[in-house]
């Protein structure tokens, strides 16, 4: 298994990606674009896998980041894609990724630099 550090830099660079691919892009175009849709949602589902992948004990002293939130996603994301909520996916990406790469850079800052 990857080291926990691996993980948590996948979920920043991933979020990374989702803000550059939402840069000038407004809600309205987000809902019509699927190319857009379909890179954001990669991502998303690579946090969620990499979120997965960390281990429990990690999770809890972490409490502050949403890793179930992140894995549950995940789950929907590959087994309900044609069902997917496309607006629901505009507000994780737009408004919860940023902040969770806060979180997960600070883990990074006070853990492995």
């Amino acid at each position: 298994m990857r080291r926990e550090q691996l993980y948590l830099v996948d979920i920043v660079g991933a979020a990374q990606a989702i803000a550059r691919f939402l840069k000038g892009v407004t809600r309205e175009s987000f809902l019509s674009d699927d190319l857009v849709q379909s890179a954001v949602l990669q991502k998303l589902m690579i946090i969620g896998e990499a979120a997965a992948r960390l281990p429990a004990e990690f999770k809890a002293l972490h409490s502050d980041v949403p890793w179930a939130d992140m894995i549950g996603f995940r789950n929907v994301a590959i087994h309900g894609y044609f069902t997917m909520k496309w607006s629901i996916v505009w507000t994780i990406a737009a408004q919860q990724a940023p902040d969770l790469r806060r979180k997960v850079e600070a883990i990074l800052l006070r853990e492995y630099s």
